[in-house]
């Protein structure tokens, strides 16, 4: 019988989060057999390319409601029967360990409390119920032989959980504020969650140093692995465009994207007499209303547009019309902060020159004056002043865009990257079998 990775995600085709996407396609490529369990079924979602070219078997699990402002007595009686048979099963085939991980959820509703006079979290009573269906199903098919999950919070608890649940080892992929919240990983969560995995990667060095230093006395090292994109369907190009030079940036319409420092740099482009457009991609969110309204506060709906996201494919040909690529990161009181933004990496793919911030592993990507521009987090003027120099020197902005498309080449293949990850999930698959 085939060995299987399951892996296991929040949603499965989810837009802004097409590397996870690309990399069971790739992994599939490879000949790495997965099966992919999804917590959440999304609706409404744009559908990249490659998600229609995906052959591993999806199992959604049962909608669990949220827990917020909820009588949770009647949360129980709405949600547990929905996982009832599966636990019941695990429970009939291994009580003492079906045990030994009902108590560990039910102890860390308690211990995780944001205080001592708080009540329980029951958030993990919710995991652990998802959890076992989970671990359930991968037993019953015979073929999961390892259990994956990208982002450390809630997901990687689910999958701690079906890994107990079921004996199977797990590993995880760590990103970005699942790393640097501490509410996501409360107490020692996340060196719980490194303690017990087989192996645990990330997708930056600068996360890597991070984790290496909450990293428990025999955890494992922690592995940086790219995320790496397509770099044929990612490859230079220009649309046919009249106009002005357009200025793009993408991302989901959150704080720490810094969209509206980016307003404000287009706002003192306008007064100093300079021809252009913006054009913002990417996905609703909180922030948009304040990004919207710094528009209008500054006049600039001539110059400035917001575009709902769009499919890689769509996003191609935006890159392909686009003169600079601009994304002013920061890193927000909470912690909260981008790795390696993917756009960032596409956008260099597709020769374009970059303007961003130095700011957590983007510097690992952009060397500010070789292959883009950093300037310093919240600080138009300087974005403005990095942008004006682009404009201003269109020898020097295609020389970096060539120099951005070679950084990408030799550093984010897709195929090569996922190579890495292909070799931990066989030497899992050999432990396994031994075992």
């Amino acid at each position: 019988m085939e060995r299987r990775i399951g892996y296991v995600l929040k949603a499965f085709g989810r837009t802004s989060e097409t590397f996870i996407t690309n990399e069971i396609y790739l992994l599939e490529q490879l000949g790495v057999r997965l099966r992919v369990f999804s917590m959440k079924t999304l609706e409404g979602q744009k559908k990249h390319g490659k998600l229609g070219s995906i052959q591993s078997p999806v199992t959604y699990l049962p909608e669990a409601e949220e827990l917020s402002d909820v009588w949770f007595a009647g949360w129980l009686w709405r949600n547990v029967p929905k996982f009832f048979q599966a636990h019941w099963r695990l429970a009939s085939r291994e009580a003492i360990r079906y045990a030994r991980v009902l108590r560990e959820a039910l102890g860390m509703c308690w211990r995780y409390r944001p205080s001592r006079w708080a009540a329980p979290r029951k958030i993990f009573f919710k995991e652990f119920l998802q959890a076992g269906f989970i671990a359930d199903a991968a037993l019953a098919d015979g073929a999961t032989t390892h259990l994956h999950a990208h982002f450390c919070h809630g997901t990687t608890t689910v999958t701690m959980f079906a890994s107990g649940l079921s004996g199977l080892p797990f590993s995880f992929t760590a990103h970005a504020k699942d790393i640097y919240l501490k509410e996501l990983n409360p107490g020692d969560l996340l060196q719980r969650k490194m303690a017990r995995a087989e192996f645990v990667v990330t997708c930056t060095g600068a996360n890597k140093t991070h984790l290496d230093a909450l990293r428990p006395q025999g955890a494992p090292e922690v592995q940086t692995i790219y995320h790496g994109l397509d770099t044929h369907l990612f490859a230079p190009a220009r649309g046919e465009r009249t106009g002005p030079p357009r200025i793009l940036s993408v991302g989901r319409f959150v704080e720490k994207k810094g969209f509206t420092y980016l307003v404000e740099a287009c706002a003192l482009l306008r007064d100093r007499g300079y021809s252009f457009e913006c054009l913002i991609v990417g996905g609703a969110d909180a922030y948009q209303g304040r990004v919207v309204a710094r528009i209008a506060e500054l006049s600039l709906e001539d110059f400035v547009q917001l575009r709902t996201s769009v499919t890689q494919e769509e996003l191609r040909d935006i890159y392909a019309e686009s003169a600079i690529f601009a994304l002013p990161c920061q890193i927000l009181d909470n912690g909260d902060r981008d790795g390696i933004p993917n756009v960032l990496a596409e956008a260099m793919a597709m020769q374009l020159a970059v303007v961003s911030t130095n700011i957590s592993g983007i510097p690992e990507l952009v060397k500010s004056g070789e292959n883009g521009l950093l300037v310093e987090p919240k600080d138009a003027e300087a974005l403005a002043a990095a942008l004006m120099r682009l404009l201003d020197d269109p020898a020097e902005l295609d020389r970096m865009g060539v120099a951005a498309r070679t950084t990408i080449l030799r550093v984010f293949d897709s195929r090569r990257n996922t190579e890495v990850l292909a070799e931990h999930f066989a030497e899992a698959r050999e432990e396994a079998a031994v075992c």
